[in-house]
């Protein structure tokens, strides 16, 4: 089956959406079954209402949520984004902390070019020496 829609396309789409912040805008991008799956320990998540709760959360929580993409690989179906998550929390004082730490992205499409699943892989050691330093 062919692919209708160029990933790179889509992908530039994508990405716009999520520096916006846009929860409905990248929803609209998946497939109805969609499944994203944070590997931080925590199970997939699965269907475009779920997902879509998933990523508002995420910008509720990280308001300041960006990225910095080093590599971007376009396969015919899918993509894979290497790229560092931006961030800025608040430690227990109050004081505004910048962070930064590496995450690669697996992401498949169908024919029509919508998502059917994002994988998300982030780096630990990194997340934990952040996290430490908030403390």
């Amino acid at each position: 089956m062919t692919t209708t829609l160029d990933p790179a396309t889509v992908f530039d789409t994508y990405a716009a959406a999520w520096s916006a912040h846009d929860a409905d805008a990248i929803i609209a991008l998946h497939t109805p079954d969609t499944q994203f799956w944070l590997h931080s320990g925590a199970r997939p998540i699965h269907g475009r209402p779920a997902v879509r709760d998933a990523f508002a959360e995420m910008f509720r929580q990280w308001p300041e949520f960006g990225f910095d993409v080093h590599r971007l690989l376009i396969g015919e179906r899918h993509w894979v984004l290497d790229w560092t998550l931006t961030a800025v929390l608040t430690d227990a004082s109050g004081r505004p902390h910048p962070i930064r730490y590496d995450c690669l992205d697996i992401v498949t499409v169908d024919s029509a070019g919508l998502v059917e699943r994002k994988d998300t892989y982030i780096d630990f050691p990194q997340v934990k020496a952040v996290l430490s330093g908030l403390g």
